[in-house]
């Protein structure tokens, strides 16, 4: 798994889809592109998800047939990882999540983003479609909070 992982990091692709049936496919400038790598078995996924969870979320993933988590691979990078049954079989898609974080003006927010930093209290809602940059802006945000307030941050995040 760890060379299909350093595939997606060469690649610069955001994205890997796991599926029985079909080779590696790599989401690379919003584009799905498939990898050279032979189509994958039903025990292939199995056999290359599993390498990557804790037993813990073996067994959740075995009872409840689906699973978000997120995990790290030293030297490779950052990812977070759904799970699911599809047609019987096990499919999954994974996720590249960046070391550093952009800051709220690489990220061409709106004014609004950074006023919201600076408020004393209250409760704050990122919400949108996977892949719309939810997880970026929440890392922004609280990246400047904390480079420049002394505050105790609480988050509710699902899958992180």
């Amino acid at each position: 798994m760890q060379e299909i992982l350093q595939l997606v990091e060469d690649r610069s692709a955001s994205d890997l889809h796991l599926k029985v049936g079909q080779p590696p496919i790599l989401r690379v400038a919003g584009r799905l592109v498939r990898s050279p790598l032979p189509s994958l078995t039903n025990d292939d996924v199995q056999r290359l998800v599993f390498s990557l969870l804790t037993i813990d979320q073996r067994l959740q993933l075995e009872s409840t047939f689906e699973l978000d988590a997120s995990f790290g691979i030293d030297g490779v990078g950052r990812f977070r990882i759904n799970v699911f049954k599809e047609r019987g079989n096990f499919a999954a898609a994974i996720r590249v999540v960046p070391f550093t974080i952009p800051s709220l003006e690489e990220l061409g927010l709106p004014a609004i983003c950074k006023e919201i930093t600076q408020k004393p209290r209250g409760l704050v809602l990122i919400t949108g479609p996977t892949g719309s940059g939810k997880s970026t802006t929440l890392a922004s945000m609280i990246d400047w909070i904390n480079e420049n307030r002394q505050e105790h941050i609480l988050t509710i995040e699902d899958p992180i």
